[in-house]
């Protein structure tokens, strides 16, 4: 039988163009707003879109679900270096998050592999409940990211425009579009992130686990 090429499978071609997106946007962030949330769009369909594939063609692998989480934490990195750029005073807050998304998904990452998962999001029911209800209930999952994502978003078009401008019952002045999405988006990314460490240290101890477990059998 001929060894099949990973590589050519139809969602890593898809993930890999994902990443020619993610590169082509990074040459509009600073300038083009428009140009830049429309390549993330194409590339969050797509993100919809391998998974179905993977399963449609009995395609899921590892690489695939490595690359589809790399891409994510990039794109996101991506985000953060030029949110810290717009706003100075807090680029130390935007390098802990971004520290956090990293880290987070690595971790969780390494230990669902080597549990023997096919995807960071195959959880263990019996682990944390905060991370089975997050992971297991689709709409959960789906609201907490786009409130994440939603967050960061009026944050970056801020930057360039206040956008149409609404009354609101708590302040004199009219807010822009983009500050009044930031501050009902704001609690929920704070959840998110919270989500992260939750994530990071249930994966450390299931590492942890498997640490004990293999220095045991090494024992007997």
């Amino acid at each position: 039988m001929t060894d099949e090429n990973i590589f050519l499978f139809i969602p890593n071609l898809i993930g890999f163009a994902r990443v020619i997106l993610a590169v082509a946007s990074c040459f509009f962030m600073t300038t083009d707003p428009w140009i830049t949330v429309g390549l993330y769009l194409v590339s969050g369909f797509l993100d919809a879109f391998d998974g179905q594939a993977a399963r449609h063609f009995q395609q899921s692998t590892k690489f695939g679900a490595v690359l589809d989480m790399v891409t994510d934490r990039c794109t996101t990195l991506c985000l953060f270096i030029v949110l810290g750029h717009f706003y100075p005073p807090y680029l130390v807050a935007f390098q802990m998050l971004a520290v956090l998304d990293i880290a987070s998904h690595w971790i969780h990452m390494y230990s669902s592999l080597i549990r023997g998962d096919s995807s960071h999001k195959t959880i263990d029911l019996a682990g944390n409940p905060v991370l089975r209800y997050y992971y297991t209930n689709r709409y959960v999952l789906f609201f907490f990211c786009s409130a994440n994502e939603l967050f960061f978003a009026s944050l970056y078009f801020l930057h360039f425009a206040p956008g149409p401008l609404l009354p609101v019952p708590w302040a004199a002045e009219p807010w822009g579009i983009w500050k009044l999405i930031a501050f009902a988006s704001g609690p929920f990314c704070g959840m998110k992130q919270l989500i992260s460490v939750i994530q990071m240290i249930v994966a450390s101890k299931n590492i942890a686990v498997i640490d004990v477990s293999e220095r045991s059998r090494l024992r007997s």
